[in-house]
């Protein structure tokens, strides 16, 4: 394809990151499959996106998969010639949307894991520290582990998504009314309440955070720099607290996320609350949850119930 119509799929990018406040990564994996799409087309000599029909899309798709691409990957890539094709006919460069029938074969479905409560228990048991000793604690690991401590805490406790944890500034968090507002997926806004234990510990972070932060600096959450804590940092400072507390999986944020969600359906049954709880738009993103209940539910039965447990031969 010449640059004409390689420019629409960085005005498309561009159009989403704007409107849909996309995280890099997601961006990067669009860009990925976009282009991948068309240096395929490439190959079938197809010089234009509106040269592309519902039979060339289908083709790739069985293209994709006799590759062994797994099903779920290709669900992804057919989402994003969808969405890229509603953008060709929305800026009047498209008269219609040759991906929008095709669906990829259907996968497993994998639940998410979670930690169970006494796992989540042992690593959020990390020993608060103490305040840092001076303004100059920008290398005190002291005043990193009363961040990681706090962000940990308010992880499991609002069940939170990475972007929106290290996007959250001071004014966002209310500790009086243990409430903190959030901008999560699509610049929707939400608010979520903050566990005792979460309060506590960023009741013990901010003074920290006072000889840490760059001034002007507005982060709730922020680095040895001063600035902003990066998404990147905080997965490995999970990571290394999981490994410290002796949690024998790989534990990173989302995990606190999927945990928060089993747990507090778990207990309380309210799928439409944690619905809300989560942000999720349709609630069929949060039924997931209820198949992990299930799980649980379906190992105590067997565990238990006299006519469920087999005789040993």
């Amino acid at each position: 394809m010449d640059a004409r119509e390689t420019d629409w799929t960085e005005r498309y990018l561009a159009s989403l990151s704007r409107e849909r406040r996309l995280s890099s990564h997601t961006a990067a994996a669009y860009r990925a499959d976009l282009l991948g799409f068309a240096a395929w087309l490439a190959t079938q000599e197809v010089a234009r996106w509106a040269d592309v029909d519902s039979q060339r899309v289908r083709q790739y798709a069985a293209e994709c998969h006799r590759s062994g691409l797994a099903a779920r990957s290709i669900q992804r890539r057919l989402s994003a010639i969808r969405g890229f094709y509603r953008y060709l006919e929305r800026e009047g460069a498209g008269a219609g949307n040759p991906a929008i029938d095709i669906r990829a074969p259907k996968g497993p479905k994998r639940l998410p894991r979670t930690l169970d409560v006494d796992q989540m228990g042992r690593l959020l048991q990390a020993p608060p520290p103490g305040p840092a000793r001076s303004r100059h604690a920008r290398d005190d690991g002291d005043a990193l582990a009363s961040r990681d401590h706090a962000a940990l805490e308010l992880l499991y406790s609002s069940g939170l998504r990475l972007a929106e944890l290290i996007g959250l500034d001071l004014v966002d968090v209310d500790l009086a009314d243990r409430t903190a507002r959030v901008l999560g997926k699509g610049g929707k806004t939400r608010i979520v309440p903050v566990g005792r234990h979460a309060r506590e510990a960023i009741l013990r972070w901010l003074p920290v955070r006072l000889g840490i932060a760059a001034t002007g600096e507005q982060a709730l959450f922020v680095g040895r720099n001063g600035r902003r804590l990066g998404a990147r940092a905080l997965q490995l400072r999970v990571a290394s607290w999981a490994r410290r507390q002796g949690i024998g999986v790989h534990v990173h944020p989302h995990l606190f996320r999927h945990s928060f969600a089993s747990h507090l359906l778990e207990s309380s049954g309210d799928l439409r609350g944690v619905q809300e709880l989560l942000g999720h738009a349709n609630i069929s993103t949060t039924q997931v949850y209820t198949h992990l209940d299930f799980q649980h539910l379906a190992r105590t039965y067997d565990a238990s119930h006299p006519r469920a447990r087999r005789r040993a031969k």
